[in-house]
C-alpha cells in the first residue's frame, strides 16, 4: 500500500467569507492576504463551504463528522461546566492515528476542558493551545475579576498518556503571542515527523480573528488600518510560515493543505467582520453565518486554479479525510459527512451532497438544497430574537444572495425536496437519539444514560 499523504488542516477562528483577498476582501479590509490567496490559486477554492453556527458546534462537526444536534456539543459554556464531546465519539484524529499517522494539535480545542476530554486524550499525540476560547484572555483585565469565581484561563500542553499541564496564563499579552507559538510548534512537529519518515496530521486551529482581535506586537500598526487588519495580516503571515516549512521540507507533493474558517464573521464592534455579499454573521442561519472560506491544495491530485460554488459541509471533511487515509468509518452511528474526494480531485464536477439541515442549538432553523434556502425561524442578526415562522421563507441564493425576497409562493415546489431532507434527518434522530448536552463521559447512546 502506498504511503498516505500528510494532512495539514489550518482553521481560522471567526474569519468571515468576505475577509480574504481571494474572496473579495484583502486590501478592501485593510490587509492584503497574498499567502492565503496564493494557496487558494494552487488548488480548489470553494464559495459554498458551509459550517455550523459558532465555534463549538463546528469543531464538533469537524472532529466527528456528525451534526452537533447529535453530539450534544451545541454551544460554548463557561469553565467548570460540562462541555465537549463524550468519549464514545470517535474523532478524526483517532481515525488517522489508527492508520499510523502521527497526530498533533496546536491551537483552540473547545471540545472538552478536563482530563479525558483534552486533545491528547482524543487521538492527538501532542497538544499545545487553549482548551476553550479567546475571549477568556480578557478576564484578568476586567474590573472586579475574581479567579475564585471564574478560574484563570491557561494556555496548556499535553501528550498522549500524560496529564495536561498549565503553561501560561492566557491574558491579553499572551493573546497577542499565541498564534506565533502555535505556528512555531506546528513547524517543529512537521520537521520531526519528516525526519522520522512518518505520515502526519497537523491540526492548527489558530486564534485569529476571534475577539479580542489583537495582533502580535510585530504586526501592530503594520497596516495602518487598525488592530483587525493587523491581525489579518498576521494570520496570513502565519499561514505562509507553515507553507514555507512544507516547501523547505520538500513534502509539498505528498501533503494535503486545507485552510478554512470555523464560522461566519465577528459581530462585535470594534472587531466586526464581513461576510462579503452575504447577509449575517455567526450565531445566525443567514448565508453569512453558514458560508466560510475553504481551500484545499494537493499537488497533482487536486487541480490548481479551480473555483466551485457546489455545496460542501464541514462534516464532509471527516469522511473525505478518512478515505484519504484508508480509515474505515464508524458503522454504529449516523455519520453525516459525505465523501467529497472525487469532487475535490476534479473527477466529478458536482458535489456529493445537494443540501443539509441547519440547527442552532436544539432549534431547526433552516435547510439548504441546491440553490435554495428555506428559513423556518428568522433571525437576521445575532441576539435580535428568533421569529418562528408560520409559513417558511424561501430564497434563491443565486438570484438573491442577501436573502431579501421571499419566493415561497412562486417557488413552492422546492419545499418538497427540502421537507424530505428534514423528514429523513428527524427520522434518523428518532432511531439514534441525540446525546444530551453535558452528558457524562460514560454516557452510552441508546441505553438512556
Amino acid at each position: 500500500m502506498a504511503r498516505p499523504p500528510n494532512i495539514v488542516l489550518i482553521l481560522a477562528d471567526n474569519l468571515g467569507w468576505g475577509e480574504l483577498g481571494c474572496y473579495g476582501g484583502g486590501v478592501l479590509r485593510g490587509a492584503p492576504t497574498p499567502r492565503i490567496d496564493g494557496l487558494a490559486s494552487e488548488g480548489l477554492r470553494l464559495t459554498n463551504f458551509n459550517v455550523e453556527s459558532d465555534c463549538v458546534p463546528t469543531r464538533s462537526a469537524l472532529m466527528t463528522g456528525r451534526h452537533p444536534i447529535r453530539t450534544g456539543a451545541l454551544q460554548a459554556v463557561p469553565a467548570g461546566l460540562p462541555q465537549g464531546i463524550i468519549l464514545w465519539e470517535i474523532t478524526l484524529a483517532q481515525l488517522l492515528s489508527a492508520r499510523g499517522y502521527a497526530t498533533a494539535m496546536y491551537g483552540k480545542w473547545h471540545l472538552g476542558d478536563r482530563e479525558g476530554r483534552y486533545p491528547k486524550d482524543r487521538g492527538f499525540d501532542e497538544w499545545y493551545g487553549i482548551p476553550r476560547t479567546t475571549n477568556e484572555s480578557m478576564f484578568t483585565s476586567s474590573p472586579g475579576y475574581d479567579p475564585k469565581a471564574a478560574p484563570l484561563p491557561y494556555v496548556m500542553e499535553g501528550r498522549k498518556g500524560r496529564r495536561a499541564r498549565n503553561v501560561a496564563i492566557y491574558d491579553l499579552a499572551m493573546r497577542r503571542r499565541i498564534d506565533s507559538d502555535l505556528t512555531a510548534r506546528a513547524r517543529d512537529f512537521m520537521r520531526r515527523k519528516v525526519k522520522a519518515r512518518k505520515p502526519f496530521f497537523a491540526y492548527v486551529p489558530l486564534t485569529q480573528l476571534h475577539y479580542p482581535t489583537l495582533p502580535h506586537r510585530n504586526f501592530s500598526g503594520g497596516t495602518g488600518a487598525g488592530d483587525f487588519a493587523d491581525s489579518m495580516a498576521e494570520m496570513d503571515y502565519r499561514v505562509g510560515q507553515i507553507l514555507d516549512e512544507i516547501e523547505k521540507l520538500r513534502i509539498a507533493g505528498e501533503t494535503i493543505v486545507i485552510f478554512a474558517s470555523d464560522n461566519g464573521p465577528e459581530f462585535r464592534r470594534p472587531w466586526r467582520g464581513t461576510a462579503g455579499p452575504w447577509t449575517g454573521t455567526y450565531h445566525t442561519a443567514m448565508e453569512g453565518g453558514l458560508r466560510a472560506p475553504f481551500m484545499i491544495r494537493w499537488p497533482d491530485r487536486v487541480p490548481a486554479g479551480r473555483v466551485s460554488n457546489e455545496i460542501v459541509h464541514v462534516t464532509d471533511l471527516y469522511t473525505t479525510l478518512a478515505r484519504v487515509a484508508g480509515a474505515p468509518l464508524p458503522n454504529d452511528r449516523p455519520v453525516d459527512g459525505v465523501d467529497q474526494l472525487d469532487f475535490f480531485r476534479g473527477k466529478r464536477e458536482k458535489s456529493s451532497r445537494e443540501g443539509f439541515v441547519y440547527y442552532i442549538k436544539q432549534d431547526l432553523r433552516a435547510v439548504k438544497w441546491r440553490n435554495w434556502k428555506m428559513h423556518l425561524v428568522w433571525e437576521a442578526e445575532p441576539n435580535a430574537g428568533p421569529n418562528r415562522l408560520e409559513s417558511p421563507l424561501i430564497f434563491n441564493v443565486i438570484q438573491d444572495p442577501k436573502e431579501e425576497t421571499d419566493v415561497h409562493t412562486a417557488a413552492s415546489w422546492v419545499r418538497t425536496p427540502m421537507r424530505r431532507l428534514i423528514h429523513e434527518f428527524q427520522e434518523s434522530l428518532k432511531r439514534y437519539p441525540p446525546i444530551p448536552p453535558g452528558a457524562p463521559d460514560d454516557y452510552a447512546p441508546g441505553s438512556g444514560g
